[in-house]
């Protein structure tokens, strides 16, 4: 059975593996604060159907509450541990099946009707996981890795570390962060560079370049557009010198690819 990953924009893709629909980061919103979609539409209704959505870090644009209420009564939704401490709305969205989770963890969660399993393990992310940047409660950041047919690896928001392909282990395929809704990156953050420089330690088959061109400030359309528009390009064209076994992807927003795995 192939896998299919879709990206619906930022850091919002659908893992389709097993039978199972594996949501990350749920962004589904046209305006999120003093940002703005600039680029695809907003994901369909279709997009808001899983089995179970993952959350990487408690930062707005990836734990949304609006876009988590939009997800089906009796979804699971994993959350870094401590999450409804510093974001006190997820005790709000009692439909959903919540479960904190940390770096470690295992999580089996079955397909629709009891069709199809993946099991879902959490591995650590260098980045802030605080809701607020002066907020008193610390969550880890996290990533995931969708173990079915194929193993996909889901950086959420990370900078680049020493451990992290050991941590990982071996994947199929990779869903990296390369840019994000800014003229500047912090600490904790992957450009297209260093994300090819992740991709040749993990060395997947296959890798999917997220976090960029969908959410711009408003009124920035001037400073430094060049880091709106040129990430997943230039991901393609570091990840070619660094990783040339690796097959890249840059999706469109909504565009899917499948994966043909054998075992």
């Amino acid at each position: 059975m192939p896998v299919e990953i879709t990206w619906w924009g930022h850091a919002t893709c659908t893992v389709e593996d097993s039978g199972v629909r594996v949501l990350t980061d749920p962004l589904f919103a046209r305006r999120l604060a003093h940002l703005r979609r600039r680029r695809g539409a907003p994901p369909p209704p279709g997009a808001w159907r899983a089995d179970v959505a993952l959350v990487s870090h408690l930062h707005a644009d990836h734990l949304h509450l609006p876009s988590l209420a939009r997800l089906a009564a009796g979804t699971r939704l994993l959350v870094p541990r401590g999450a409804p401490r510093s974001a006190p709305g997820l005790r709000r969205l009692t439909g959903l099946r919540i479960t904190e989770v940390e770096p470690g963890d295992r999580v089996e969660i079955g397909g629709p009707g009891g069709g199809g399993e993946v099991v879902v393990r959490v591995v650590s992310a260098r980045h802030d996981g605080r809701r607020l940047p002066v907020g008193p409660h610390r969550s880890p950041a996290l990533g995931f890795v969708v173990e079915g047919e194929a193993r996909t690896y889901f950086a959420g928001d990370t900078g680049l570390f020493a451990s992290m392909a050991e941590e990982v282990g071996p994947v199929d395929a990779a869903l990296l962060p390369v840019g994000g809704w800014g003229p500047y990156l912090g600490e904790g953050h992957l450009d297209a560079r260093r994300a090819a420089q992740a991709l040749a330690a993990l060395a997947p088959r296959t890798a999917v370049p997220v976090h960029y061109g969908t959410y711009w400030p408003i009124g920035m359309d001037a400073v430094r557009p060049h880091e709106f528009h040129a990430p997943g390009d230039e991901f393609v064209r570091y990840a070619a010198q660094c990783a040339p076994e690796v097959s890249v992807h840059r999706l469109g927003h909504g565009e899917s690819v499948r994966l043909e795995v054998a075992r």
